[in-house]
């Protein structure tokens, strides 16, 4: 398995299809030793970027950080955190472009907590991608009976803040579910009220 783990996932194309910028604010949740969605996120959103690689693993965040020394990110930020408890990642609230889970849902004992911590983490009209194994039983990855269905993921992410933007292909093995945290009901209507010029 390379880095990028470009054998099952292209993190490139998937960055890209959700629409990554420079400049962009990006946290993975349950990044793991390889940052398969770290470094490529790191190219993607420059200098004026940051990714945050968030793990509950001390050694999956020294390797990160070590690769991202030699590699030269500057720009990335290894998080010791529980991602399924709200609050506990030392991450600004609202704060992020794009928040990351990347085959980390079917894993979570507590996908509540999990769902909740993306959310507080992202920005209003910023971006949450879950991506995870599609059901079916293949000689990799996890046991189908492990696996979410489509289905079972966005009934994980019915929130009133959150709204579905699309469903697609993450590669051959895995689905995507690309969602929007909606801005809260007061500063959308401030945001419709056009402000009087001064003459």
């Amino acid at each position: 398995m390379s880095r990028h783990g470009t054998e099952l996932i292209n993190p490139f194309k998937v960055l890209e299809h959700v629409g990554v910028r420079r400049g962009w604010f990006v946290a993975d949740l349950g990044c793991g030793s390889q940052g398969h969605f770290v470094f490529p996120a790191a190219q993607l959103v420059g200098g004026d970027g940051r990714v945050y690689a968030v793990d509950i693993l001390k050694t999956a965040l020294h390797a990160v950080e070590r690769a991202a020394k030699h590699d030269q990110y500057w720009k990335v930020y290894p998080v010791w955190s529980n991602i399924e408890v709200v609050h506990a990642a030392r991450i600004p609230d609202a704060s992020l472009d794009l928040t990351l889970i990347v085959n980390n849902l079917f894993l979570s004992t507590n996908r509540a907590g999990l769902v909740q911590e993306a959310i507080r983490l992202t920005k209003p009209g910023g971006l949450i991608l879950c991506i995870e194994w599609q059901k079916g039983k293949t000689v990799i990855g996890p046991p189908d009976a492990q696996r979410l269905a489509l289905l079972e993921a966005r009934r994980c992410f019915k929130d009133t803040c959150l709204e579905e933007v699309e469903g697609f292909s993450a590669g051959e093995y895995h689905y995507a579910l690309l969602l929007r945290r909606t801005l809260p009901p007061l500063e959308a209507e401030v945001l419709q009220v056009s402000h009087p010029t001064h003459r």
